[in-house]
């Protein structure tokens, strides 16, 4: 069996790619970085260290990858011939890879090749239906009607802590041991072939939220006050008492928001709650938080991890206040490198703080949320200036 997957970064290679090949998947690696690719391409392996006591460690083997901008007819060849595409690039790359998902469409809609399952495995609701849209923007209405029949868009929820990582080895993954991938069952074709390792589920929408709401919510929730209190990084910042209480007080929104709408069970959210912050505690990993918290703008916006929750514990008449202070502490990130943290701090400064919210997060100046954001804004700032 035959995997192309988009993107040979950290997670391309430490999660999606691990499990593909553990899956029993010959994996190749789609990318733009000449360095990965080619190294990729010689060797064929690469390992993989889990970030534990033991540190066990994997060799990946059977691999191989292309060069997407330089070798755009191989690797439209590759997703043709390809038994499953996945990916793992960020949201907003998912545009400037349909082309080459659309030609290899093309390309595969000249034989009689078998059905095939094209699966976004990014931080994102409806990663695989952005990419669907994406790609139909590219093909004629016959190739459409041929991809209607015999071609997926399943939605997909993934959870795994890479952190930013430079090694000797620069094909060297470290990963946390814990991991989930859930893919939405009734989006996928007739007679599909599991993938070891994947929960298939009937409803993707409780497992994203949850996942949404509680690991990348909590995560960034850290990296935000962190940041102000000057920690490098999340591990760091957890042994701060008055940081980890922030998050659990976060979590505990989040969860009451979540245990509202889904329905789940109280005891065992608690004890998911727990785990997902002793894996943020983890000593092994060493995860930067200017790597947590980049791209502030994206994480403000109306349907992400901070807003959205917010929304919902608003609408189901619950707490939101440490959700605003989260929101408020994302304000304050300024890091230079970021491009859209000096986006954020130069509109503070040219329309103020609160302009700048309504902004970024769709909330208007009057409703509650943003009342209770700048009432935590103004405290953080006091705390820090």
């Amino acid at each position: 069996m035959k995997a192309v997957h988009f993107g040979a970064g950290n997670i391309g290679r430490g999660f999606i790619g691990l499990l593909l090949s553990q899956a029993g998947y010959e994996v190749c690696f789609l990318d733009v970085n000449e360095g990965l690719v080619s190294e990729l391409k010689q060797r064929g392996e690469y390992p993989v260290t889990l970030a534990s006591e033991g540190q066990e460690t994997t060799i990946v083997k059977g691999v191989t990858a292309l060069n997407s901008a330089a070798e755009p007819e191989a690797a439209a060849r590759a997703v043709a011939e390809a038994d499953l595409v996945t990916t793992a690039v960020g949201v907003n790359i998912l545009k400037f890879i349909a082309p080459t998902i659309a030609e290899g469409l093309k390309l595969r809609a000249q034989s009689e090749a078998a059905p095939l399952h094209v699966i976004a495995c990014e931080n994102a609701i409806g990663g695989s239906t952005q990419l669907k849209e994406h790609v139909y923007g590219l093909l004629d209405e016959r190739t459409k009607a041929w991809a209607d029949r015999v071609v997926a868009f399943p939605d997909a929820a993934v959870d795994r802590i890479v952190p930013l990582q430079q090694h000797e080895d620069r094909l060297k993954v470290v990963v946390e041991p814990f991991y989930e991938w859930a893919v939405d069952r009734s989006q996928m074709l007739e007679g599909f072939v599991p993938v070891e390792g994947v929960h298939y589920v009937d409803r993707l929408e409780p497992y994203i939220e949850r996942k949404l709401f509680t690991v990348n919510t909590g995560h960034c929730s850290a990296a935000y006050v962190g940041f102000l209190k000057g920690y490098a990084t999340i591990q760091e910042a957890m042994k701060d008492e008055e940081v980890a209480g922030h998050v659990r007080a976060v979590l505990e929104e989040t969860g009451a928001a979540l245990i509202h709408k889904h329905g789940f069970d109280q005891a065992e959210h608690q004890a998911y709650i727990r785990t997902i912050l002793e894996r943020f505690a983890n000593p092994a990993l060493t995860d930067e938080v200017s790597r947590v918290g980049r791209s502030p703008i994206r994480k403000l916006s109306p349907g992400d991890r901070l807003v959205s929750p917010a929304m919902l514990a608003f609408e189901s008449g619950l707490s939101y206040k440490s959700l605003a202070k989260s929101m408020a502490a994302a304000l304050l990130f300024d890091v230079p490198g970021d491009p859209e943290s000096v986006e954020l701090q130069a509109s503070v400064k040219e329309i103020g703080a609160r302009d700048t919210a309504s902004k970024y997060t769709g909330i208007a100046g009057e409703h509650p949320i943003m009342g209770e954001l700048m009432s935590q804004y103004e405290e953080l700032q006091d705390a820090v200036s």
